[in-house]
């Protein structure tokens, strides 16, 4: 199964390559990826289980194991402080200048992700995310798109500068590990 193995890891890196051309506002690049295998992957596991358990979110720990079996896992975020300078007020500040002072604020750390936001950026964030997601379906690598590992990363301090991440991992084998899933 090695050379199965090996093709989904190239599959990452196409996947990385469609997020990093994806369309992006103004186009301007604040998307930042990672492929996580082997001891990284189980680190990464490891840490979304931890969080799981101390937040009491089972599907922390349910798509941990998703994340252990997988053979890759490629890891999408968005850096924080930017903002498109539209002043449109979708982050929920009047202007761009005020979403980038209240950055600076401290969320606790029990909240998963940094914020606020440029509302424009996460939809570039989404696109990214979407655009990996395609490259893997093209090349029959099976994955799901996880929240939950993009906390787990941002947790163990991966993705640096970035506020808000995903993660997709990826298995190649001949029964879909992430579709018959438990709650």
């Amino acid at each position: 199964m090695l050379f199965e193995s090996d093709a989904v890891e190239t599959v990452a890196r196409l996947m990385a390559l469609s997020a990093r051309t994806a369309p992006k506002a103004k186009g301007i690049d604040v998307i930042k990826t990672t492929i996580v295998t082997g001891e990284e992957k189980t680190v990464l596991a490891e840490a979304m289980r931890e969080y799981g358990e101390r937040h009491d979110t089972a599907f922390f720990i349910r798509d941990a194991g998703n994340v252990a079996a997988s053979d890759a896992c490629l890891l999408i975020g968005s850096l924080l402080a930017d903002a498109v300078g539209l002043d449109c007020g979708g982050c929920g500040y009047a202007t761009c200048a005020e979403m980038l002072d209240a950055q600076r604020e401290r969320l606790p750390p029990s909240v998963p992700f940094r914020g606020p936001n440029c509302v424009v950026r996460m939809a570039d964030l989404g696109i990214a995310v979407g655009s990996a997601a395609k490259t893997a379906s093209l090349h029959n690598v099976d994955n799901r798109v996880m929240y939950t590992a993009g906390v787990g990363a941002l947790a163990l301090g991966w993705l640096e500068g970035c506020g808000v991440a995903y993660g997709i991992p990826l298995r190649a084998s001949g029964k879909d590990i992430f579709f018959d899933r438990t709650r």
